[in-house]
């Protein structure tokens, strides 16, 4: 590993992803990119008592389907990074807490899942032959969570974001044919005094545009060199902050930018407002469909930057702002 300029490193061995999974609730299995997708629910429940019971099985169930398919053993897995909304991560450490692989559960919010796997790919540049990294986020468990139990039937204003149903999984490979992850830019948390939890596209916006700029700085890159960057989860109104600020910075990203939140939803015809959002959001987005057009050499160099917002009900009641957080991977074939 090589440290360029103030944050990003390079790997001079750049860890592979050796496959991905995805499983996604029923109003994704709805959405534009439902043909992406590995598996498919027709509710949330998916067979369990309580929202947050049937997030646990989503990420469980997601992983095992990776790791079947991916060829490698149980044994062959050296450490897993996952994460998840609720409160002390319990979906991913209840979900995976029979998998026997040692763990580590991170907390990112939304960027979860490249945060996994930046520390991930850290891991195979050293003591790690295979890595496992997932993520996963439910509607119905994080409005209970943050803002209002569904019971109670409140008005979404135009700028909140619909929660991602679902769970997205990698295993990072010290070899393998690709796509690998050549750089990793870890994000600084950016407070622009953001307080409304409705709103997370502004409140993330910053942050996202901060990490992006260091990453060119840092690498010498611009943004011509990716067939495209991807934002996780900053939905219609925080994509739109997000160009202008990268603009008045003298980067223009719009030709070539998209955010997974406006990806995974048809935002006229499925009413979901700003768009998508959620650690599922990035993960679903990169596990189901970018990674496949990635294989299918339709897209050869991507960042990808998930965005978070590092706030829980507790804090936002508290009248406290929202800071923002968002990590960038660059994953080249």
């Amino acid at each position: 590993m090589e440290k360029l300029g103030s944050q990003t490193i390079r790997f001079n061995n750049p860890p592979s992803i050796l496959d991905c999974n995805s499983i996604v609730g029923p109003k994704e299995a709805d959405g534009p990119l439902a043909k992406y997708f590995d598996k498919t629910l027709e509710d949330e429940f998916w067979g369990e008592k309580s929202w947050e019971k049937a997030e646990s099985k989503i990420i469980k169930e997601n992983v095992n389907m990776l790791i079947s398919k991916s060829g490698i053993s149980v044994d062959q897995i050296d450490c897993c990074f996952a994460g998840d909304l609720l409160n002390q991560c319990i979906s991913s450490s209840f979900g995976l807490r029979e998998s026997n692989i040692p763990f580590f559960g991170v907390f990112g919010a939304c960027s979860t899942f490249v945060e996994s796997m930046s520390l991930g790919a850290i891991c195979c540049e050293g003591f790690a032959q295979n890595v496992l990294c997932a993520t996963s986020s439910h509607f119905c468990s994080a409005e209970k969570q943050f803002r209002f139990p569904l019971e109670l039937g409140n008005q979404r204003p135009q700028t909140s974001q619909w929660t991602v149903t679902g769970s997205g999984a990698v295993i990072l490979s010290k070899n393998g044919p690709g796509p690998y992850i050549t750089h990793i830019t870890p994000g600084k948390i950016v407070d622009m005094g953001i307080k409304d939890a409705n709103n997370m596209g502004a409140a993330m916006a910053p942050a996202f545009v901060n990490t992006l700029i260091t990453h060119f700085l840092d690498t010498g890159r611009t943004p011509e060199y990716y067939d495209g960057i991807f934002s996780g989860d900053l939905g219609y109104v925080g994509k739109e902050i997000a160009i202008d600020i990268a603009k008045s910075q003298g980067y223009d990203i719009k030709p070539n930018y998209d955010d997974c939140g406006v990806l995974i939803f048809d935002k006229d015809k499925q009413d979901t407002h700003a768009g998508g959002s959620g650690c599922a959001c990035c993960g679903t987005v990169f596990s189901g469909y970018l990674y496949k057009l990635m294989k299918e050499r339709k897209l050869n160099k991507i960042l990808l930057i998930a965005t978070g917002a590092l706030m829980n009900s507790t804090s936002s009641q508290q009248g406290e702002s929202i800071p923002g957080i968002a990590h960038a991977i660059s994953i080249e074939l």
